[in-house]
């Protein structure tokens, strides 16, 4: 028992990784807040550095907004990525970026659909604009893919499509891959080239977040968990019976479109869904849960670190996880 108690205590949380292309090393705990405009702001990024945890940056802020955040934050810089399309608009602004920021030194080349040759284009050319910075460029969810993106460039390849807590993609499309196997087949490919994954979606509590990193996740990353926190954009709502709650969206939901791209395209359906989430106070509560339960994993299992373990899990087949005879709510947990 002391023995058990040592290793959670002493658990590193922190790992260092070094990546292929830019030669960079960061040593940090790799949990990765979502590029999100409600998860992925500068507010997040302060509480998150304060843990050695990442933020993907949302793509809206402006140049001006970034030195700033920079100047005031500069320790936080490092545990940040900026995000960006693959639009000629996204590029300008994100070389804009990385040109008044030289403490950023991670860029996140986000799209929906990481399946087409112009997207493979987009990265060879930023890796190409940017040889020294680190890449993280999806998303896809097969072995071949993952394999095609780091060849031409990406250091971290993401990895989900459809497993999202507001995300429709499977239902207007049909189209997904279960989020585990998905992680364990691009997992196995990058690691075999050098490269990494993170896990991107399908996280609803600290056991899913364990589950990732077993099947082989070098890093993970969320949005739903985060919602809800001070820390995340939107305003506080109070509700007729008193609840107080904030808005949380997907990126291709029609509130997202309508409010960055001036409403859902006539060519396409909206592929996000809009909620209200109970506030949750602010996010450093959120993250002390999954770490300490990211810790207690690592102790059951016999994992001396994330690293290990992938080495350490087994994965069973269930009908059922949890018992919920008495429901599923918490009430220790309520705010």
């Amino acid at each position: 028992e002391s023995a058990a108690f040592e290793v959670k205590t002493n658990y590193p949380q922190d790992r260092p990784l070094k990546f292929k292309h830019s030669g960079r090393t960061m040593t940090c705990v790799p949990v990765v807040a979502a590029n999100m405009d409600t998860v992925g702001t500068f507010e997040m990024a302060r509480a998150f550095a304060k843990h050695h945890c990442l933020v993907a940056i949302h793509k809206h802020y402006t140049v001006d907004a970034w030195t700033a955040f920079v100047a005031e934050s500069p320790d936080a810089a490092q545990y940040v990525a900026a995000s960006m399309g693959t639009s000629e608009s996204d590029k300008k602004k994100t070389d804009a970026i990385l040109a008044a920021c030289p403490e950023v030194t991670t860029i996140c080349i986000d799209v929906a659909n990481g399946y087409s040759e112009f997207f493979v284009d987009a990265v060879r050319e930023t890796r190409a604009k940017w040889p020294t910075h680190t890449i993280i460029a999806g998303n896809v969810v097969t072995n071949e893919m993952t394999e095609e993106l780091i060849m031409n460039g990406a250091d971290v390849v993401k990895v989900g499509i459809g497993p999202g807590s507001v995300c429709t993609t499977r239902k207007q499309t049909g189209v997904g891959y279960p989020q585990v196997s998905a992680v364990v087949e691009c997992a196995d490919a990058a690691h075999g080239l050098g490269g990494h994954i993170v896990s991107d979606g399908g996280i609803t509590c600290p056991g899913d977040a364990a589950k990732a990193f077993g099947a082989g996740a070098d890093f993970i990353m969320l949005g739903g968990m985060f919602s809800g926190t001070d820390e995340s954009a939107g305003d506080v709502v109070v509700k007729d019976d008193g609840r107080k709650v904030k808005l949380f969206y997907g990126m291709s939901s029609s509130v997202a479109m309508n409010k960055h791209a001036g409403g859902v395209a006539e060519y396409r359906s909206s592929e996000g869904k809009a909620v209200e989430v109970p506030c949750k106070g602010p996010v450093d509560g959120v993250i002390l849960d999954m770490l300490g339960g990211l810790r207690s994993a690592c102790t059951y299992v016999g994992a001396s670190s994330l690293k290990e373990l992938p080495k350490r899990t087994t994965f069973i087949r269930v009908m059922q996880q949890l018992n919920t005879v008495f429901g599923t709510v918490d009430l220790s947990k309520k705010k």
